[in-house]
């Protein structure tokens, strides 16, 4: 096995190790063919510490395996149920290999039930074997693995805002709207029509942002004092830059009512201090996902989220550009490009190692 593990308060300190990979009883060993890498990664490294997402895949102290998601084989197992070969959709480590304890094994798929693993969010301890999947597509894997779990995310936060009546607001605006995240929210809330969507980025991305189609308004970050303030505005915040919220709290004033933390694309900057306007409340997918499943039931939970996906997917295909590529120089140059902010938004890397 070979596997990345990073510095957990340095990101741009890592290195590649190999890891021993003998399996116990009631194990398996499934091999990573390919991943999705995103500033969804990014996310889970810089705030890692505060909300758990190094403890999936603990490491020595000081040094954090980065997770993502995925598509995995069988490549060994000493697990009842679950054969070589058998094709595994989940949440790895940026690894070569993953040594799991399959538990409450179905015929959709399995629990990982490591010790370790027990106690943190249901949604990242399950994995999915693609063969029971009715809306798997092998020729669109790629896809899947770079919007699956963010596409879900912004499901949540339009079923979220939706809820809340976006805070009494009549525009939400999204930083860092050239995000996977970001566009996948933006496109339900244009769809749902209920206000106005606004995307804030940086200049090198806008002309990107608006071929989307998917905002009614996009404003760059060095010209947020033309930002319209005759409405009050709902900040739903992929990038963590205290600036670029101080400059919209300067521009809105008390129009701006509410502000939701998701992600932390400029990572760096979003650890140095509280921004002006109203507090940051972070949205926790994982816990929006386990109220809806109470509400709406697993079946009911599936039918909406899969009529929702297939309409982004509709879309997508007409900006996404997909890079594939494999081995360690290449996942070193895809991270630092997104730690640096360099990643083109219309570009999707899968990797692997």
């Amino acid at each position: 096995m070979t596997e990345m593990l990073v510095r957990k308060d340095r990101l741009r300190e890592f290195r590649f190790a190999p890891e021993a990979a003998a399996l116990a009883d009631g194990q398996a060993l499934l091999r990573l063919t390919r991943f999705a890498l995103t500033s969804n990664n990014v996310t889970y490294a810089a705030i890692g510490d505060g909300f758990g997402y190094w403890k999936f895949f603990p490491a020595a102290d000081g040094w954090g395996r980065v997770p993502a998601w995925g598509f995995a084989d069988v490549e060994a197992s000493n697990a009842v149920d679950l054969g070589i070969g058998e094709r595994i959709w989940g949440y790895y480590p940026i690894a070569s290999r993953l040594i799991v304890t399959p538990a409450k094994v179905t015929a959709r798929g399995f629990v990982d039930g490591a010790e370790h693993r027990q106690g943190l969010p249901p949604i990242y301890n399950q994995y999915e074997r693609v063969a029971a999947d009715p809306a798997y597509d092998a020729a669109r894997e790629n896809q899947a693995a770079l919007f699956r779990p963010l596409f879900a995310t912004g499901f949540l936060l339009d079923d979220f805002l939706d809820e809340h009546a976006a805070f009494g607001a009549k525009r939400v605006a999204l930083a860092s709207a050239s995000s996977k995240t970001a566009l996948s929210l933006a496109k339900l809330l244009k769809d749902r029509g209920t206000v106005e969507v606004v995307g804030l980025t940086g200049a090198a991305n806008a002309a990107f942002v608006e071929q989307t189609g998917y905002y009614d308004r996009v404003v760059a970050y060095d010209r947020l004092g033309t930002m319209p303030n005759d409405a009050d505005v709902t900040l739903v915040d992929m990038a963590g830059s205290p600036g670029v919220i101080d400059a919209l709290a300067d521009r809105l004033g008390p129009k701006f009512v509410y502000n939701c933390m998701v992600g932390a694309a400029h990572w760096d900057a979003a650890r140095e201090r509280e921004p002006k306007g109203p507090p940051r409340t972070l949205f926790f997918a994982p816990d929006r996902s386990q109220k809806r499943l109470a509400d709406w039931g697993a079946e009911g939970f599936a039918k909406r989220y899969r009529a929702a996906w297939s309409g982004f997917m509709a879309t997508a295909d007409r900006w996404l550009k997909v890079i594939e590529d494999r081995g360690e120089d290449a996942v070193r140059t895809r991270w630092l490009a997104l730690l640096d902010g360099k990643a083109r938004p219309e570009e999707g890397y899968i990797l692997s190692l």
